[in-house]
């Protein structure tokens, strides 16, 4: 949520910065209700003061035998006034919560206008692999390997879902256990969430209201229960870690990673060459996350994307880095990195990874405040997260780049050490 104060004192400057990712700006609304709100607060403390110091004057006016009734009828007055402006305090500060709260973050200044066209790339890692062979793509491999089985995933679950068997699980199960041992050597707290969230987690996240629809809701027999959904990212939980709580100096940075799996609607027709497991509503990740002072997140952000990228390089993967677009990049990011892996098939580059910092739009929404040394005040924390990693595409990635003439491929030693074999062979 952006600060209403840099709306009221800069106007002109927050307008700019979210014309990079939408269309029309227009923050009059705001302001007017804004000033307005403030007119409202002054002239109904200027009544409370005035009520209070004649409540203070009746009794001794009343004890000195002094007529109190024009003073009473005063104070009738004054308090019916009262009550109609904190009525219509409430619902201006109603409005003001539900205009910010639709209102996207603000791109750091050096984040590009655009889309996904206007995308930078910074740098890549890597050589594309070369074939001397007629290249398979990974449906087919994963086939041949005996690792994924796309038909009795659609069977159980319907389009957009695969079933890991044998090797593949194994595999799977490999890549997590070694993100995680990577991410706890590097003094990250472990969490497991929950999967099932309320209506609070997906507004601090920013994906609520506005994105409301892009879940899994689950439908409640009990209305009062609220909003309930099933977790898109680890990340929406993670925010919400310390909601509503202040939190000393001394313990910034918080770091947290999490392993859930991730449900994602994907609205949308699928693109034939996104078929297997490229797109899908179900798949595993490992999510890091830190809670930092706001001078401490710049650094904060290139920690977490070095060591996204220590992962793909240690899986021997090539990939490249991009900063993403303001329209690219999810609408809680001040920023955004991507890395994204090659895939041979495709004959371009997929995400397996985004770095992002929120800086204080999500704490802002979930109060998550923070108390510097030595002083009473309060400053809202910054948020940042990053997958390490996302693993249904690095399956396709690892087989597609690693695969022989004969369909087997040739595992990363990270990964030939967890499974005891170096090759996989065709089943």
């Amino acid at each position: 949520m952006i600060d209403i104060n840099l709306i009221r004192n800069e106007t002109e400057r927050v307008e700019t910065a979210l014309r990079k990712r939408m269309d029309e700006v227009d923050l009059s609304s705001i302001v007017s209700m804004d000033n307005r709100r403030r007119e409202l607060i002054g002239a109904a403390e200027e009544l409370k003061a005035r009520r209070n110091t004649v409540s203070a004057d009746i009794p001794r006016l009343k004890k000195a035998g002094e007529d109190v009734g024009a003073l009473l009828a005063e104070m009738k007055e004054v308090s019916g006034s009262i009550k109609v402006m904190d009525g219509e305090l409430r619902e201006l500060e109603q409005s003001i919560r539900q205009e910010l709260a639709v209102l996207p973050n603000l791109p750091d200044d050096d984040v590009p206008a655009g889309g996904k066209e206007a995308n930078e790339e910074l740098r890549s890692w890597g050589e594309q692999p070369a074939f001397d062979f007629p290249a398979r793509d990974h449906v087919e491999l994963v086939g041949m390997l005996g690792l994924v089985d796309y038909e009795r995933g659609v069977k159980m679950g319907g389009t957009g879902f695969w079933l890991y068997s044998g090797t593949g699980a194994r595999l799977e199960w490999a890549l997590l256990n070694f993100f995680i041992d990577e991410h706890l050597a590097d003094g990250y707290e472990f969490v497991l969430p929950p999967h099932i969230l309320n209506y609070e987690c997906g507004f601090t996240a920013g994906q609520f209201p506005k994105f409301e629809e892009d879940v899994f809701q689950l439908r409640q027999d009990d209305s009062s229960t609220g909003i309930q959904f099933i977790l898109p990212t680890a990340e929406t939980a993670l925010i919400n870690f310390h909601r509503d709580e202040i939190l000393s100096e001394g313990e910034l940075p918080k770091k947290y990673f999490a392993y859930t799996p991730c449900y994602r609607k994907e609205a949308g027709s699928y693109r034939s060459q996104e078929r297997g497991m490229i797109r899908g509503h179900q798949f595993n990740k490992v999510e890091m996350f830190q809670f930092t002072r706001p001078e401490d997140s710049g650094a904060a952000i290139e920690e977490l994307l070095g060591k996204a990228e220590s992962l793909v390089q240690q899986l021997g993967l090539h990939y490249r880095v991009s900063k993403l677009a303001a329209r690219d990049a999810s609408a809680s990011m001040a920023k955004t990195y991507d890395i994204e892996v090659w895939i041979p098939s495709m004959n371009e580059y997929k995400e397996v990874s985004s770095a992002s910092n929120a800086r204080d739009y999500q704490a802002r929404r979930g109060n998550v405040r923070y108390r510097p040394e030595g002083q009473k005040r309060t400053e809202f924390i910054h948020s940042l997260n990053a997958s390490g990693l996302a693993t249904s595409r690095l399956i396709p990635a690892l087989v597609e780049q690693f695969q022989r003439d004969d369909g087997s491929v040739t595992l990363p030693d990270v990964l030939a050490d967890r499974l005891g074999m170096k090759i996989l062979p065709t089943v």
